[in-house]
């Protein structure tokens, strides 16, 4: 894949489209609009700052809460794990000696063992073997590029979907590559720039496989529902079936809506708009050594599921729980994690070796040190997310909140499945101003997990709905990490476009996903009673 050119322009354009305020941004509701997301966006500090002073925060108002007796009737049944004695959950102050001997004490042990970190730290390295030895961006190059005219919107958007097994590559490779193929195809780059951005961005919690965001998710779900259940258990794949369906419809979607709706819009494409020579753009085709790794990867990636189905489809196979004799809460999905590793660590491995791009175990060595080197800001993030997690189930405030929340559900009859239309729309609303999804997740999950198994749902299913809504409002939010790179990519294509008009082109994917994902949430969920995952439930019964 020849990337020389992106780059290279990214960091030309990254500067200018991002200072440069075209007239398109200046006048109309819309454009205000945008410019106060973009203003609110832009007084939230680092989110690793906000979590720092969200811990101040809690440290103080725990104090005052104890201070003024804040206490809540215990909801959970007598005799469970964790069950005060006299019925009531009082809020305790960590503004004191002993909060402050808590905190101390605790403050390595808090961030060791905060469950999404060492889950996600090792599903990475097994996909950093797949993706530095080039397969995932073969794959991608092959499934794109390998699709009739008739068929290239639909695998663009679907590859786009795909990608997040592999966190940036999408970004990196898929968009820009997406935009040379509708250019070379005659028809608007900028169309199959945003069919590749809202599959990679906007249906970013659809997948087939599961990836490297699917334990950071549930590790923080665990963490928010063991506040009211301490023995509750989230796995990595508790979200897998309702994100298998989820992405044919993605696909399907985000199909229509670039053909019916952006690409139409965007007219014929004007050459003179650019602002780059677009006759040095090219998309490297799959070359036959390629294909030959694709195929012996994907013989290796089947040997080792069908080496995996020996241990848990029998009834003798060794991954089944022992005690029940089936997979619920079996060795396979509590491990689910090492499975990441190995479905991609060994194929991406086999896939270096023909192709030529790993010979020896310092390559396999090297390409997990460079994707840990990149985990740097995530780790410290992860810190600091931590403590706060942790003061939140010290304090009890966690619990109270959720309670007082559960009553005031209840009082205005939005305990039942309709509470997730107001959840879903609430999460895409905070995802406008906090664009990272796990920075954003841990700091709702403890408050609405607990809150809505209160009213009966189970943490599977919150989270499941969480993730519509944190997926739909990320293409047209200035605060995701990524938009600064894709509006660089944009202005190759048009040379005064700004923030507005990206937005502008965006906003019917999230209108179209938002809607038809939420309505596909309730139809799986409490229509036709699927459940979410394997071995997940959709009612809390504690």
């Amino acid at each position: 894949m020849n990337n020389v050119c992106f780059f290279n322009a990214t960091e030309e354009f990254i500067l200018t489209t991002t200072t440069e305020k075209p007239q398109d941004q200046k006048t109309g509701w819309f454009s205000k609009f945008l410019a106060t997301v973009e203003w609110l966006g832009n007084l939230l500090p680092h989110p690793i700052t906000l979590f720092a002073l969200f811990c101040v925060f809690i440290i103080v108002f725990s104090g005052i809460a104890q201070y003024f007796g804040m206490s809540v009737p215990d909801p959970r049944p007598v005799g469970s794990s964790g069950r005060e004695a006299d019925g009531v959950i009082e809020v305790i102050s960590l503004f004191s000696g002993e909060g402050l001997r808590r905190i101390v004490a605790g403050l390595v042990t808090n961030f060791t063992g905060f469950a999404p970190l060492g889950t996600v730290l090792v599903a990475l390295l097994g996909v950093a073997v797949a993706e530095h030895s080039g397969m995932l961006s073969a794959a991608m190059r092959s499934l794109v590029m390998g699709a009739s005219k008739r068929m290239v919107t639909v695998m663009i958007v679907f590859a786009g979907v795909v990608s997040n097994t592999a966190s940036e590559l999408g970004y990196v490779v898929l968009i820009p590559m997406a935009a040379m193929i509708f250019h070379s195809l005659g028809r608007h780059p900028l169309a199959g720039l945003a069919a590749a951005f809202a599959g990679v961005s906007a249906g970013y919690s659809a997948n087939l496989f599961i990836g490297t965001v699917d334990p950071l998710l549930s590790g923080i779900t665990q963490e928010a529902a063991q506040l009211l259940d301490p023995d509750y258990l989230v796995g990595a794949e508790v979200n897998w079936y309702f994100m298998i369906i989820s992405t044919f419809l993605i696909a399907v979607m985000g199909t229509f809506v670039t053909e019916k709706i952006v690409e139409p819009r965007l007219g014929p494409y004007n050459e003179a708009e650019a602002s780059i020579d677009l006759g040095e753009q090219k998309v490297d085709e799959v070359t036959a050594q390629e294909k030959k790794a694709l195929r012996m990867a994907g013989l290796t990636f089947l040997i080792l599921c069908a080496l995996l189905a020996l241990t848990v489809v029998p009834d003798w196979g060794v991954l089944r729980n022992q005690d029940t004799g089936g997979v619920k809460n079996s060795p396979f999905l509590k491990g689910i994690v090492a499975y990441i590793f190995i479905t991609f660590a060994i194929p991406g491995y086999v896939y270096g070796r023909v192709a030529g791009t790993m010979k020896t175990d310092r390559d396999v060595i090297d390409a997990m040190s460079k994707s840990m080197g990149t985990m740097g800001m995530y780790i410290v993030l992860v810190f600091f997310a931590a403590q706060f997690v942790a003061f939140f189930k010290w304090t009890n405030l966690g619990t109270v909140m959720a309670v007082k929340g559960a009553v005031m559900l209840q009082t205005l009859g939005l305990d039942g499945p309709e509470v997730f239309v107001f959840f879903i729309l609430l999460c895409g609303m905070v995802n406008l101003t906090l664009g990272s999804a796990s920075a954003q997740w841990a700091v709702t999950a403890p408050i609405f997990v607990p809150m809505l198994m209160l009213v009966g749902f189970a943490p599977e299913t919150i989270q499941a709905a969480y993730r519509i809504g944190d997926s739909v409002t990320n293409v047209i939010t200035p605060m995701m990490s990524y938009f600064g790179l894709i509006l660089a990519v944009a202005a190759r294509y048009k040379k005064d476009l700004g923030i507005g008009t990206l937005i502008a082109t965006m906003l019917p994917y999230s209108m179209v996903f938002l809607l038809g994902w939420t309505l596909l949430f309730y139809l799986w969920v409490f229509v036709l009673g699927m459940p979410v995952g394997p071995g997940a439930a959709t009612y809390y019964n504690p």
